[in-house]
């Protein structure tokens, strides 16, 4: 189906240069001619709360794990229909837009766009469209702002881009051939992720035996009196994580820190995306000016500090830890992040980012605060008592798990490349054909109906990349 496709036959300058040449018989228009600004408020706050993310466009909120920004009140919210395009005006060049399935609500800053002709440009079109990386660096060209940080995307500048017009009859071939690439797409991706969810069970399996019974298969056990752990070899004692500290904060609340304050360097925000199951995840990063964080308190992170998840899921529980890598200083904490600097030389702190994270899900059902979603504070993380074997005992087991569970490591790593691959060639495969690099409307015309498809629907990138892309800022 995809290795088939050619070029369209005769191709014509768009005078644009990001855009190149298109397909002849393809129309330019400037988006205000195929738009107009809506501003529809809430009078309760009480509508679905919708999600905007470069990943997954225009989502109800409910439908996604995520960790942001959120409103006391939703009341003066922008409601948005069916068929409208939303904004995420401070996100806009990294494409964190869509068109809305849903009615809803979205946060005052975003921008809500209604076609004034959809029988002409078909949202469903515009949706692949206007999320293409063409279309994401022209935002940023367009935006206002001094850093990446700091961009906004105004209706003015949004309404001068000139937008891709085929036929209609053009348009459905594109969306009908996109619906077919995707379920396949998406297929593959499920399979993959199924993959990554089986072997991280057996890694979480390894490493829960090991650091709640130690390496040895017949050691003699006794009561703990906790009931997230349950029985414990005979000879290890417990404490309190409190009690293995010389301090611990948390991150600032309120209104001192927001994702408007994030800059291009200066010190490290540490956040939940990056505090994993007994290793800190890296792949994204924010920081703040020094100037700024000096206005904020003691919320520091250091090399080696324990960093414990206030919040979390059924999947991605509250409770979870790692240790702060080498080279991480200057940093910080944000809200539900919180910091234990251990004393030194008594406790290996791998042993106790991976002990945590192991009965995390247990301890966070008992220790939770929250109704909807597992959080935890700091004072009942530092009451979380812990089952610790004796220094040596740590030591062999920290060794006993990098050895053991490395294969399973490797292996999901390589899944997970597989995943990144066949979504850039999705990315790329969308940008050539709703841009006119490639004609599908042969290949379109074969294609059987597609069933509706409820797993494709669900699909969702891992919730907490999205997050921070997704925070309201007014």
């Amino acid at each position: 189906m995809i290795e088939g496709l050619k070029p369209y036959a005769e191709y014509k300058e768009s005078g644009e240069r990001w855009l190149g040449q298109l397909p002849a018989s393809w129309d330019l228009r400037r988006a205000k001619f195929l738009f107009r600004e809506v501003d529809e408020r809430s009078k309760t706050g009480k509508e679905e709360l919708l999600s905007v993310s470069h990943k997954t466009g225009v989502t109800p909120r409910s439908q996604k794990n995520v960790t942001m920004f959120m409103a006391a009140s939703n009341v003066g919210h922008k409601i948005c229909r069916p068929q409208d395009l939303v904004i995420n005006t401070l996100w806009a060049w990294m494409a964190a837009l869509g068109v809305s399935k849903h009615t809803g609500i979205v946060s005052p800053a975003y921008g809500v766009y209604r076609p004034i002709n959809t029988e002409a440009f078909l949202p469903r079109f515009a949706d692949q469209l206007l999320r293409t990386p063409f279309y994401a660096d022209e935002y940023q060209r367009r935006s206002t702002g001094v850093n990446s940080s700091r961009l906004r995307l105004y209706p003015e500048a949004f309404f001068r881009i000139p937008v891709v017009l085929p036929s209609p009859d053009e348009q459905l071939a594109i969306v009908r051939f996109l619906d077919h690439a995707n379920r396949t797409i998406d297929g593959f991706i499920r399979a993959k992720r199924k993959l990554i969810g089986l072997l991280n069970e057996q890694k979480q399996a390894i490493i829960h035996r090991a650091v709640t019974r130690g390496p040895a298969p017949d050691v003699p056990l006794k009561a703990s009196g906790i009931p997230w752990l349950g029985e414990i070899p005979r000879h290890w004692q417990i404490a309190p994580l409190g009690r293995l500290c010389v301090s611990r904060c948390d991150g600032p609340f309120g209104s001192g820190l927001k994702s408007s304050h994030y800059v291009e360097s200066g010190v490290r925000v540490v956040r939940l995306q990056n505090i994993g199951s007994g290793e800190f995840r890296n792949r994204v990063a924010a920081y703040i000016a020094p100037e700024h964080y000096a206005t904020l308190g003691d919320h520091s992170v250091i090399t080696g500090d324990l960093l414990v998840a206030g919040l979390g899921d059924e999947k991605i529980p509250a409770g979870r830890a790692c240790i702060a890598p080498t080279g991480i200083a200057p940093a910080m904490v944000k809200a539900d992040c919180f910091r234990f600097r251990l004393r030194t030389g008594i406790f290996n702190p791998q042993f106790l980012a991976l002990h945590l994270s192991a009965t995390a899900m247990v301890a966070t059902a008992c220790l939770s605060t929250g109704a909807t979603r597992l959080r935890i504070n700091l004072s009942a993380a530092s009451a979380r008592t812990i089952a610790l074997p004796p220094i040596s005992e740590q030591h062999e087991i920290v060794l006993h798990l990098t050895a053991s569970t490395e294969p399973l490591k490797t292996a999901i790593a390589r899944t997970e490349r597989e995943i990144a691959l066949m979504q850039e060639y999705r990315t790329r495969l969308t940008a050539d054909i709703v841009t006119g690099k490639l004609d599908v409307r042969e290949a379109a015309a074969t294609l059987p109906d597609l069933p509706t498809d409820p797993a494709a629907e669900a699909l969702s990138d891992e919730a907490l990349d999205d997050s921070e892309t997704d925070d309201a800022e007014a």
